[in-house]
């Protein structure tokens, strides 16, 4: 669910609060902080995605009250408002669906965050190959979209999904 570039990232932007007195990034500054991170990849278009799922209110401003409010989901929410939380950030357009290619904006700009020297080398074709796993799972009845109910069920069935979910609740 990508949690460790999200919680990395909690030190920096708490930091920013002391260098922006307002309490508010807007998405350029916190693009800048998020690509301290990733050095080795742009992680320009997955900082854009995380930005958009802590500005609540869509008012192009995350402010430190509302990036506070998001972590605290992610480390002490309980396992419904954290999954919430996770498919809000895929559901691009707040449809209230993920569709094949939302779910692909946001792998592919995990793969570009990572960066092209990783060991093992990533394939080309990783993101879609990891799209279609993520459907199969997901999609249950087959529509070309994942619900919210769809995702909270499948994830909750997940061992793998459920284990990392617990990983950070004793970091804070």
């Amino acid at each position: 669910m990508a949690l460790v570039p999200i919680l990395s990232s909690l030190s920096a932007v708490c930091r920013k609060e002391v260098e922006c007195p307002s309490g508010v990034v807007n998405e350029e500054t916190f693009k800048e902080i998020y690509s301290q991170f990733f050095p080795q990849g742009d992680s320009t278009t997955y900082a854009h995605f995380l930005f958009n799922a802590f500005d609540t209110d869509h008012n192009g401003c995350v402010s430190f009250e509302d990036f506070v409010m998001g972590l605290s989901i992610l480390l002490r929410g309980t396992v419904q408002e954290k999954l919430n939380w996770a498919f809000n950030l895929y559901d691009i357009n707040k449809d209230g669906y993920v569709t094949k290619e939302e779910m692909l904006d946001i792998m592919k700009a995990i793969y570009d965050m990572m960066g092209k020297c990783t060991y093992p080398v990533v394939k080309e074709d990783a993101p879609r190959q990891h799209v279609e796993t993520f459907f199969q799972k997901m999609d249950k009845n087959k529509d070309g979209v994942v619900t919210i109910d769809e995702f909270i069920e499948s994830c909750q069935k997940d061992e793998n999904i459920m284990r990392s979910m617990q990983l950070f609740e004793n970091v804070i």
